[in-house]
């Protein structure tokens, strides 16, 4: 009986056990702790920033940069369509409304023409931006650096500057990738990593907000921590969260750093040998890497076009999981999600095709070459028995 191939699965190979052992036998295990300090410094020179406030997950960093960007209730903030529902939520935390961008049709991402295209439509007033239709002001800009490939980021910056627009890399996908040889990250306003277990690297759960901004780092800290003003009276100065992440998860996440490039080369072998065997299959159309990016390639994904291939993606998915491969869909487009119903959109036919057409195959940093080997083979006989 063939093995299971899982699709995206953590690599726990460094000093995990031993950084952990080692908050154990401190008793350093709450959100106080040297590691909390190390993983921050670590992550702020991997994105090659300044600061860095570490949360208990993606989600909440993201949230919480809202907050710092002041994104009010009512404001709007554009969002990248194709993407985990995580940070349009978020927008509707803090009472604002998403904004969803479709993708480009070439490498997937936030399409900066219906960006700037939109944003040339909107009334200016005073230093500030308003929706034409909405009459809302627009306070800020979420890309999500997709699967691991980056946005232009540089392009989406002076944009931004232009109109006086803060910007918030979510690049809880994406840490380890570049652009233009800066890493992802390093360019808006603030930046948004997350460390749950599928991602590139774990610390089980986390996230982190990274920034070159001493006041958001400052008050980052301040909110991610119950707003507390006195560390020995309970004294609260506004509404704060429990965000922060625990020493023992910290501690992971310093084992985890010190593997980044090594991890980071070993996804692109894979994907890149996905993309030399796949591209002669008739039907399938691997992810590209644009010529100034460097993607970590966190998800390895192609799209299944059905005239040539011979069936549809949701198929394909199921005749890999009939030789215990697993593979997955990507997300919903935020414009079709129930969740964000009514909410405004810019273009959506591409996000909807590669909802409707892309498949994630298995690409865990410790994907064994025979394994790979045996996704590729069932993919080349599912396609001659059509």
């Amino acid at each position: 009986m063939p093995t299971f191939i899982p699709l995206c699965v953590p690599e726990i190979r460094g000093n995990e056990w031993k950084y952990v052992k080692d908050c154990l036998d401190t008793g350093w295990v709450s959100s106080v702790g040297s590691y909390v300090d190390r993983f921050e410094q670590a992550v702020a020179e991997a994105a090659g920033r300044k600061f860095a406030v570490a949360t208990s997950n993606g989600t909440s960093a993201l949230h919480v940069s809202l907050i710092l960007a002041g994104v009010k209730p009512d404001e709007e903030v554009l969002v990248s369509d194709l993407t985990f529902i995580a940070p349009a939520n978020a927008v509707r935390y803090v009472g604002a409304h998403p904004v969803l961008v479709d993708s480009e049709p070439d490498f997937w991402q936030m399409d900066l023409d219906l960006v700037e295209s939109f944003l040339r439509r909107c009334d200016r007033l005073q230093g500030q931006v308003f929706n034409h239709e909405t009459g809302r002001r627009i306070a800020a800009i979420i890309p999500v650096h997709a699967l691991g490939h980056p946005v232009d980021i540089v392009r989406l910056c002076d944009l931004a500057r232009e109109f006086e627009i803060p910007v918030i890399e979510d690049a809880t996908e994406s840490l380890g990738a570049q652009i233009k040889g800066s890493p992802v990250g390093s360019h808006g306003d603030c930046a948004c990593f997350s460390f749950n277990g599928n991602k590139i690297l774990t610390t089980g759960g986390g996230g982190m907000i990274v920034t070159n901004d001493p006041v958001f780092a400052e008050r980052g800290k301040y909110l991610t921590t119950q707003a507390k003003d006195d560390q020995i009276e309970y004294i609260h100065g506004e509404i704060g969260y429990n965000y922060r992440l625990t020493n023992i998860q910290a501690a992971m996440g310093c084992a985890q750093m010190e593997m980044l490039s090594g991890y980071v080369e070993r996804k692109r072998e894979i994907a890149f040998r996905y993309i030399k065997e796949l591209t002669g299959i008739p039907g399938i159309l691997p992810m590209l890497e644009e010529g100034n990016a460097r993607s970590c390639f966190w998800m390895f994904t192609a799209l299944v076009e059905y005239e040539s291939f011979g069936m549809d993606s949701r198929a394909l998915l199921r005749a890999l999981a009939a030789g215990k491969i697993q593979a997955r869909p990507l997300w919903q487009p935020l414009h079709l999600s129930p969740a964000h119903r009514n909410t405004q959109s810019l273009g959506g036919r591409v996000a909807e095709r590669l909802y409707r057409d892309a498949i994630s195959l298995p690409c865990s940093v410790g994907l064994r070459e025979e394994a790979q080997s045996r996704v590729i083979e069932r993919l080349k006989l599912i396609q001659l028995a059509r």
